[in-house]
Formats: C-alpha cells, sequence, structure tokens
C-alpha cells in the first residue's frame, strides 16, 4: 500500500520498477504517470481480471507479471507495447490467447497453471521466442505455426491433455529444454515402483534448510547418526510439472556417481506431504552457475570473476556426459540439464541434480527416442560453450579444438545431425 499512495503523490516519478501487490481489484491510472520510463511492472498477487484499453501508453515497458489474478484470457492490449519481451500470467483462469494478442518482441512466456484449451496460430509469428511456459493447462497440440519459433529453446508442456508427443517440436533447430511428463500419453517409469526402504518421518532430526525449489524444500538431516538430505514435496504444479512425476523419476533413475542417490521414501509427515531421503552432498560442493536472468533470458549466468582450468573443465564434462549416457539409457531425459543444477568441488567432481523438469520416453520409437536424446544433446552443446568461455588457459590448444568441434556437433540446427550421448561420452574420454 505504502508504493501505491508514494506513486499517488508523485514520489515515484522516474521509476523503471515498479512492484504492486495489495490486493488491487482496478489497474491504477497512476502508473501512467511513469510512462516514460517504466520497463518492468509487477502485479502479482492481486484480483485484476482486465487491464485498461491504454494500456499501450506504457511503450518502454520491457517485463510484466501478472501471475496469481484473476485473468480469463490474455488481455489483446498487449500487443501494443513494443518492446514488451516476458510476460507472466501464472495461476490465473486464463482459458483464451487471442490470436494476435501478443507482441512480437515476446521472449519469456509464461502462462503456467491456467485452463488454457489450445493456443492461436499467431504464436508463429513470435520469432522472438525463446521461453515458453505452458505447463498445468488443458492442451491437446501446439499449433503448426509454432514449427516457425526458430529460437525456441525451452518449452515446458507438462500436465496437460496431450495425447501423444508433439513431433512437430522435434524439428526446432535451438530447443534444449523441454518438460512434458504428466500429460495422458506418457507411460510411468517401470522402474518407479522399485521398493524403497521406508522410514518414519519421526525419525528424522531435520537441521538447516539447504535449498528451496519448485517442487520442494531440502533440508539437512540426521537419521539414527548419519547426515543425509531430506526433500519434502510441496505438492503444487510447477512451471516444469507435478512433484510426483519428480518423485518417480527420481526413485527410477538407479545408482550412478553424478547423480543424487536416493535412500529411502518418508513416511508419516504430519502435512502428509511426500518425503524423499536422498544421499547429503558434501558441504565442499556448490552450484556450477546461477540460473538465467531476465536479461539473459534461456541461458545460465555465472558469477563475476569465476574461472576454470580446461582440464578442470574437461572433467565436469566428462562427468556430466557419463550421467547423460546413464539417464538416456533408462529413457530419461532430464528436461533442465544447466549448470546451475550441477554441483561442483575444487577439484571439478561433479554430481547433476534436480529433476523437476524431467520425462520419461518410452524406447518404441527408436527415431523418437533418439530425437529426444539429441535435445539435451543441444543442451550439453550449451554447456560447453560456457565451460570453454569460463577456462581461460591457452596452453592446451589441442584439446580446446577438440571441445570446439564436438560442441559445434551438439549445437548444430538439425537434431539429425547431432551425436548422441554415448558417442559423446566416447570422445570426452578422449580428450
Amino acid at each position: 500500500m505504502k508504493t501505491l499512495e508514494e506513486l499517488r503523490s508523485g514520489q515515484r516519478i522516474g521509476s523503471k520498477r515498479l512492484k504492486l501487490a495489495c490486493g488491487l481489484k482496478e489497474f491504477p491510472r497512476e502508473i501512467f504517470t511513469l510512462a516514460e520510463t517504466l520497463e518492468v511492472l509487477d502485479m502479482t498477487d492481486n484480483h485484476l481480471d482486465t487491464l485498461p484499453d491504454d494500456f499501450g501508453k506504457l511503450k518502454h515497458l520491457k517485463i510484466l507479471f501478472l501471475s496469481n489474478n484473476q485473468f480469463k484470457e490474455v488481455p489483446t492490449v498487449l500487443s501494443h507495447c513494443p518492446n514488451l519481451s516476458m510476460i507472466g500470467f501464472r495461476n490465473n483462469q486464463i482459458d483464451t490467447l487471442a490470436e494476435d494478442a501478443l507482441p512480437l518482441s515476446t521472449r519469456w512466456l509464461i502462462l503456467t497453471d491456467n485452463a488454457l484449451a489450445s493456443l492461436p496460430e499467431s504464436m508463429g509469428a513470435l520469432k522472438c521466442l525463446q521461453k515458453c511456459m505452458l505447463s498445468g493447462n488443458q492442451l491437446t497440440h501446439l499449433p503448426r505455426s509454432m514449427k516457425n519459433c526458430k529460437n525456441l529453446e525451452l518449452l515446458r508442456i507438462a500436465v496437460n491433455a496431450f495425447t501423444e508427443l508433439p513431433k512437430m517440436i522435434l524439428e526446432l533447430p535451438k530447443l534444449s529444454w523441454l518438460a512434458y511428463g504428466g500429460n495422458p500419453f506418457c507411460a510411468k517409469h517401470p522402474a518407479c515402483d522399485t521398493p524403497l526402504k521406508e522410514i518414519a518421518w519421526n525419525d528424522l532430526q531435520l537441521e538447516e534448510v539447504l535449498g528451496e525449489g519448485a517442487s520442494g524444500l531440502i533440508s539437512k538431516a540426521i537419521y539414527k547418526g548419519t547426515e543425509v538430505a531430506v526433500k519434502v514435496f510441496k505438492g503444487d504444479i510447477t512451471s516444469d510439472g507435478l512433484p510426483e512425476e519428480e518423485m518417480d523419476i527420481n526413485i527410477s533413475m538407479g545408482h550412478h556417481e553424478h547423480l543424487v542417490d536416493v535412500l529411502a521414501r518418508g513416511t508419516g509427515h504430519p502435512d502428509g506431504k511426500d518425503v524423499l531421503m536422498l544421499e547429503l552432498i558434501p558441504s565442499k560442493f556448490f552450484n556450477l552457475g546461477l540460473p538465467p536472468t531476465l536479461e539473459t533470458c534461456s541461458r545460465d549466468v555465472y558469477p563475476e570473476g569465476f574461472t576454470l582450468t580446461l582440464s578442470q573443465s574437461i572433467k565436469i564434462l566428462q562427468g556430466m556426459a557419463d550421467a547423460a549416457v546413464h539417464m538416456h539409457k533408462r529413457g530419461i531425459m532430464h528436461g533442465d540439464f544447466y549448470a546451475h543444477n550441477i554441483m561442483i568441488d575444487k577439484e571439478a567432481n561433479s554430481i547433476l541434480g534436480d529433476f523437476g523438469g524431467a520425462s520419461y520416453y518410452e524406447p518404441k520409437e527408436v527415431v523418437v527416442r533418439n530425437a529426444l536424446e539429441r535435445l539435451e544433446v543441444r543442451a550439453f552443446g550449451c554447456l560447453i560453450e560456457e565451460m570453454l568461455i569460463l577456462s581461460k588457459d591457452d596452453e592446451v590448444q589441442l584439446q580446446r579444438e577438440k571441445l570446439k568441434h564436438i560442441k559445434g556437433r551438439c549445437l548444430t540446427d538439425l537434431n539429425h545431425q547431432r551425436p548422441l550421448f554415448k558417442e559423446i561420452h566416447h570422445v570426452m574420454m578422449t580428450i
């Protein structure tokens, strides 16, 4: 409420960013006093269901967040904002996205957890689109025009009503991060019913919180004198899909030295939450990268001044290629194969975590299976590219050139021309 009062009194004139979360039922006209400067507008957690017809006055607006409101359709006035590139309408009641409602400048679109049954053909006109979050709707298909979204790199279509995988997306030249679990065409992983040791919640001594993701809270705990990690799943749909799908994938993954081991399933949580006990990653490990920013959109960022030697980069990439072979042999696509989901230590030992975006694909159709694997191969190519940038030493030029060569093959626009992880792993082990 204080921010709204400041806006009305003129104290916010010249502001580039504005956040209003105060139970608004109508769009405050005072926002237009910032028309010459406003770039980021966050009105998440209100009761809005419309935007004014002259919303396009905000001609410098780049980022708009309207999640957790009451919109039933995406306002067509957004198309009047020439610089709007990031649009967030998570958790509304949206069942309508009209033709040409979105500005052609759209790079990052979030429509997670709504009621959309279809998308307009004008989606194909969004040539700048890089990230598209559509999980938790009622979609049965994607418009054929989306084959024209040549810059689309990350796509979330989990928990919809697809009766088959939209094959068209396999031809998108830059698609690298895909999540589609929880659709009617998706089978459960055959290993998800693997009997797990069950432990009582009351036998866990919880200690400090280690991290919180979209799907749950991870804490350090003591179980019968042993340090472990405990993940308590929230149970709500995330941008990547359903937490129970993540649990199934975790259980199905099996043991691998570069993946986090599942130790047991917890029972008797006081709020009935799903619980997994995992191996505790030693405290000497840290995140290799940081998640994408609003500016980088689909690519990770790294702490300022952070570097690696080329030998460290190669060791990390070797470990991740080994983990990828293990996953894809089991028909599992990570879906979020990013540096920010990789933990490393100073010796460049590496562990891949966070399977919230993972999907299982049945190995029946070899062509489709390989095409899905090659989507993740492109993500691996992006990781190689970033490792090369972080590696400043040039005395091992031959190794660097070999990495550049395999990177180029992983990043080629034609899916069928990319190598599979088995070949990549072989090449990595010979560098």
